[in-house]
């Protein structure tokens, strides 16, 4: 008789327990492939949150940009068509210049490291996701390809080389940054780079980190890179439906963080081995990787910071980059 009613207090708060127990499907969007390194990554964190969660948490991904647009996605995490934008927040500048300080703070940090030290130790996570909530998303967290390398078919081998260098640029804050050094960006589409360097309109481009430009043919006809870069470092984001985010409970969110936490570390570690080999390969084949000195990088760092505040027009923009400042001078990159 006590045995039958133990059993049956023991189900009836498994039954309870089950009661509260909240499960969720996310539907998130990412503008990557699969089988791309970040793809592969992405996928390997929704699998984990599914696993550590016991099936609590399901998710429903959308790769190469399935549903909307790539520049689309946030707002259809907002509106309700997706729950979860996996883009990168530099796509949003057009609501509010303060995501390019979230999305690339361009010129501001040598490594990924540097960057992840400033959201999680910095006051980064806190500043932006004040930017985040105003429009109605929770920013989970960031991950970091690596440092970008130019492309040049000549020396650029410190901020005196880029005077009068005529390089292809992506629109925005980088034209800024580079203008102040004395260069002449050119904002063109990326299928007219190749023909651009091989007919000398240009002596360079911005493309991305050492292997993708690498895997895109760029050194076939640029025979300099910047290695390690310096002057971007581009982070995607993990962002979710704000009212989404607040309805689920707080153990499938701490699961939901700090499974973003492992993406961000082993994105970052995969393409360093990646772009490792990548400057292996072209050293062997004769380009001159060119490795900027502490007081160069400072040069253009200042450059930089000139820029970001010409960019900062808001206040959330001037949140943001007064937080950077504070940090960079923290940890020793950036003079009063």
């Amino acid at each position: 008789m006590i045995r039958t009613l133990l059993a049956g207090v023991a189900l009836a708060t498994f039954s309870v327990s089950g009661a509260f127990a909240q499960d969720v499907t996310l539907r998130i969007q990412t503008h990557l492939s699969p089988e791309s390194v970040s793809g592969r990554q992405a996928a390997q964190f929704f699998d984990d949150i599914q696993v550590m969660s016991g099936g609590r948490i399901a998710v429903e991904p959308f790769f190469s940009s399935a549903v909307v647009k790539s520049v689309e996605t946030f707002d259809a995490a907002v509106n309700g068509i997706l729950d979860g934008d996996m883009t990168g927040g530099a796509y949003q500048t057009g609501k509010d210049p303060a995501f390019q300080f979230v999305g690339d703070p361009m010129g501001g940090y040598d490594t990924p490291w540097q960057m992840y030290a400033f959201l999680y130790e910095g006051g980064g996570l806190e500043a932006a996701q004040k930017l985040y909530n105003e429009y109605g998303m929770e920013l989970i967290g960031w991950w970091i390809p690596g440092q970008e390398s130019l492309a040049s078919s000549e020396p650029i081998d410190g901020p005196e080389a880029l005077k009068d260098w005529k390089f292809r640029s992506p629109p925005g804050m980088e034209t800024k940054i580079f203008a102040n050094l004395g260069a002449s960006p050119i904002v063109m589409d990326f299928t007219e780079v190749f023909t651009a360097l091989e007919s000398g309109i240009i002596s360079g481009a911005d493309a991305s980190n050492l292997s993708t430009n690498q895997s895109l043919g760029l050194y076939d006809i640029a025979k300099y890179a910047t290695y390690p870069g310096f002057h971007s470092m581009p982070a995607d984001h993990l962002a979710i439906n704000k009212t989404v985010w607040d309805s689920m409970p707080e153990d499938l969110q701490r699961i939901i963080q700090v499974a973003m936490q492992k993406l961000a570390f082993r994105t970052t570690l995969a393409y360093a081995v990646d772009i490792q080999r990548a400057a292996n390969e072209l050293e062997a084949k004769g380009i001159v990787l060119e490795d900027w000195s502490p007081e160069d990088r400072r040069v253009f760092r200042e450059a930089a910071v000139s820029a970001w505040d010409e960019f900062a027009t808001t206040d959330n923009a001037k949140a943001l980059v007064a937080q950077h400042k504070e940090f960079l001078k923290t940890i020793g990159l950036l003079g009063d």
